[in-house]
């Protein structure tokens, strides 16, 4: 809460103008991650190429911009989770946000050049080392909701399921680009390691997550 100089009254601060300004970038991201596939067609046309064919000879494009767009959604859902436990807005929660806002408009660039290089060494590492900040960015978000009684809105609403399925989702993302780095090839398929934090975290407590 601030202190209105002026009324002399608590001002609430309030993270609804935050959220959908995050809300907007998302959608943004999302928009930008198919613009490549889009731009494909009229060069195809002109070709006379057969569809099928161009979709097949295009797959590393359209696998790339289907992994993302799974990313980018997985990512919102858990930056919506954090912000319902969310009352009011602090300078570190403010600058973290934007931080993780930053790995998401950068993504369609690591996504394109997954798409176009494949399963290259530095492509690879850019992308999983993309979505590794992220994913960072939302541990930090988590431990800073955790932390500061001024900005949760209850007590205990981060539970220590939600803290170590981030955490966890973060280590993960940290294997998966030691992988990609050694063996590029198989870094894209390590990104599916992500599926075993929530299965851990679930020993933390009984809430839903």
């Amino acid at each position: 809460m601030d202190q209105d100089p002026e009324r002399g009254v608590e001002r609430k601060r309030s993270t609804e103008r935050l959220v959908f300004f995050s809300d907007a970038v998302v959608a943004i991201a999302l928009t930008l991650l198919v613009l490549p596939l889009t731009d494909l067609v009229p060069e195809l046309a002109a070709e006379h190429a057969d569809p099928l064919e161009a979709v097949l000879g295009h797959w590393n494009q359209i696998f790339s911009f289907a992994l993302s767009f799974l990313v980018i959604g997985r990512m919102w859902w858990g930056h919506h989770r954090i912000f319902e436990e969310v009352r009011a807005y602090s300078g570190p929660l403010v600058l973290t946000n934007f931080l993780w806002l930053f790995t998401i408009a950068v993504l369609p660039f690591p996504t394109e050049l997954a798409g176009q290089f494949g399963t290259q060494r530095f492509p690879t590492m850019f992308y999983i080392g993309t979505i590794f900040l992220s994913s960072a960015c939302q541990t930090a978000l988590v431990l800073i909701v955790r932390r500061d009684p001024a900005v949760a809105l209850r007590p205990g609403s981060v539970t220590d399921r939600r803290l170590a399925n981030n955490v966890l989702s973060t280590a993960a993302l940290g294997i998966a680009f030691v992988i990609g780095a050694i063996r590029p090839e198989l870094g894209y398929y390590a990104i599916l390691l992500l599926v075993i934090p929530p299965i851990i975290a679930r020993r933390f407590d009984g809430d839903e997550d």
